[in-house]
């Protein structure tokens, strides 16, 4: 069984955010922070992981991504302040700050 990821990451909290998908969190994480991933993320320096969820049905994964982008600012900061009110970096907290990307 695969793992898919719905994650939003933020430049602050309150600042700019960015929403996306992936199958292997930790990765993708190591690619935002350290510049690998070229446009938005770099150019706002939008690092922080502030929510995800987690399903085993890429699908769906993509369907909420979409939702989510659809939806108005304020949603989707209410959506990151039910679960992370302080807006912390979840990648430390869950321990997905890591030196490589090979996990």
């Amino acid at each position: 069984m695969n793992n898919y990821y719905v994650y939003i990451l933020a430049s602050r909290a309150n600042g700019t955010l960015y929403i996306g998908v992936t199958n292997n969190l930790r990765r993708r994480i190591y690619e935002h922070v350290h510049g690998l991933v070229p446009g938005f993320t770099t150019k706002y320096s939008v690092k922080r992981l502030v929510y995800f969820e987690q399903t085993d049905n890429i699908e769906v994964a993509i369907n909420r991504e979409n939702q989510l982008k659809n939806w108005h600012r304020q949603w989707k900061i209410n959506l990151i302040e039910a679960d992370n009110p302080d807006w912390n970096d979840l990648a430390i907290t869950y321990g997905l700050d890591t030196e490589t990307s090979s996990a």
